[in-house]
């Protein structure tokens, strides 16, 4: 993401490898295209009554086509997962927001969605949390920060072997808090990847140290709302409900849960790929300058972090808000350039703003129409439904996603459709921990998802090496998966959130 960091070659040789095979699969690509558009016409265009939901229209019946489509696109694929936003977000301004097609619209525009607040989904105030954490990303590694973080952070881990992983997996887990999870893997994995070409060929410990990375990343991301696009999916619709967690009670809720899996793939990877060598030496080269801009990038770390943990409750200032802290310091002081802004990760603040619009279509209700989401809770008995089962399937699903489709898709396509299933349920849900456990579990179960180098980049990475065969990642990712949702719904059922 970001060519001024160590490893941003494992990454760029990534997105080649990536780019290479999308165009072998091409001719195959349009055929995905062309068989889910023609299923999402075929959609639109049965009569309402087809679908068994009272009080269904036109209007509506065209957002459930355009959810098909992005359902059946993310899953499969075809087209890359901002590529299908983009598609979906125009098609819903043409034929289903109040700026559609006039042989489109409905007599008095009933239940058409304000093409404004399909397009505001861009400047969602969530998109603005996720830019003022790539910012600060560029930030720590444009003044090697995060080169000398590591460093001071690996240090008193030693040099026992076990000990290291311990250390690898850990460090990597925090920064993964607040720095992109694949910027994250490709920074430790330059530092680790001269250590790994010095162990002995015939041990397994090379392997366990490779898998401490993408361990780390995947489920350092959960312990902050800014660690992964899913935390931030799902914090988002939370907010758009009046049911917003803060900052510092997603941290203190998840730290707990997250360390406690971290010890226990530290054990499991100790057990699977025991160490033949006893001592590691760890050298971390480079050197930090502590000049204006780096005393700069301190400041507003500190400041954003601290704003983040307790701003809210001490002045009132939303995290959302305390994200244009960073964005305006290193503007001022020269640290933010144009350049650096190519560099962001737009394509992701894209899919993101997809998911964002589905949600804003398949809640909007005016004084003609019901909301799409309303009428599927009134047509569906979820009381019939045990909550538990409920909870427990949509995590299961979403695990099945994950692993196979981008984890913002999986969360973007899951969580507004668990919101309808949340309200259908009502107060059946207290005994579970209430709405915000459903759409929080989502989060968890995308973020433990890791069988496959495809499941996240930070697997992707790691496989890259070579010292990884697939068939350790899958061994490894189906047992902390498994943890992962066990312990997860467990502390959001007893402790809730």
């Amino acid at each position: 993401m970001f060519k001024n960091f160590p490893g941003y070659s494992v990454l760029e040789k990534l997105q080649k490898n990536k780019s290479h095979k999308r165009e072998r699969k091409f001719p195959l690509n349009v055929i995905k295209f062309i068989f889910i558009a023609v299923i999402s016409i075929v959609v639109a265009m049965l009569p309402t009554s087809a679908f068994g939901i009272e009080g269904l229209t036109d209007v509506h019946q065209r957002i459930i086509a355009l959810f098909v489509f992005a359902a059946l696109m993310w899953l499969t694929e075809a087209m890359p997962s901002w590529v299908t936003s983009m598609i979906v977000v125009t098609v819903m301004l043409l034929t289903v927001s109040t700026s559609a097609f006039n042989f489109l619209r409905p007599e008095n525009n009933a239940g058409l969605v304000p093409f404004k607040s399909i397009m505001a989904c861009f400047s969602n105030p969530t998109i603005m949390l996720f830019i003022g954490g790539f910012v600060l990303a560029i930030g720590l590694t444009k003044v090697k920060l995060d080169v000398a973080l590591a460093r001071v952070l690996l240090k008193p881990f030693g040099t026992r072997s076990e000990v290291v992983l311990l250390g690898f997996i850990l460090v990597t887990a925090i920064f993964s808090a607040f720095v992109s999870n694949t910027a994250t893997a490709a920074m430790m994995l330059a530092f680790l990847t001269p250590v790994l070409r010095s162990l002995p060929a015939d041990g397994k410990g090379r392997v366990a140290l490779a898998l401490a990375i993408p361990v780390g990343a995947n489920l350092g991301g959960m312990i902050t709302p800014i660690g992964t696009p899913p935390n931030m999916i799902a914090l988002d619709y939370l907010s758009s409900q009046g049911m917003g967690i803060s900052f510092v009670d997603w941290t203190i809720k998840m730290a707990p849960f997250v360390i406690v899996l971290l010890i226990l793939a530290w054990l499991l990877l100790r057990v699977l790929f025991p160490f033949k060598q006893k001592n590691i030496k760890i050298e971390i080269e480079g050197d930090i300058r502590w000049d204006f801009k780096t005393w700069s990038v301190v400041a507003a770390f500190a400041i954003t972090i601290f704003m983040w943990m307790f701003g809210t409750d001490l002045w009132g200032v939303d995290t959302n808000v305390v994200a244009m802290i960073p964005i305006a310091i290193f503007c001022a002081t020269g640290i933010l350039t144009r350049r650096d802004l190519e560099e962001i990760n737009w394509s992701v603040l894209w899919m993101v703003a997809g998911g964002f619009a589905l949600g804003v279509a398949l809640n909007y209700k005016d004084a003609n129409s019901a909301s799409l989401s309303s009428l599927i809770v009134e047509s569906v008995p979820f009381d019939n439904f045990s909550p538990l089962v409920v909870m427990i399937l949509a995590g299961l699903i979403c695990f099945g996603f994950s692993n196979f489709i981008s984890h913002s898709a999986a969360t973007s396509l899951l969580v507004p459709v668990l919101g309808v299933v949340a309200s259908g349920l009502g107060t059946a849900l207290d005994g579970v921990g209430g709405p915000q456990a459903m759409l929080v579990g989502i989060a968890i179960a995308s973020s433990v998802s890791m069988i496959l180098p495809i499941s996240t980049p930070p697997n992707a990475i790691a496989h890259s090496t070579g010292f990884i065969e697939q068939k350790d990642m899958m061994k490894v990712g189906i047992i902390i998966g498994l943890m992962g949702l066990a312990l997860g719904y467990a502390m959001l059922i007893f402790i809730g959130f």
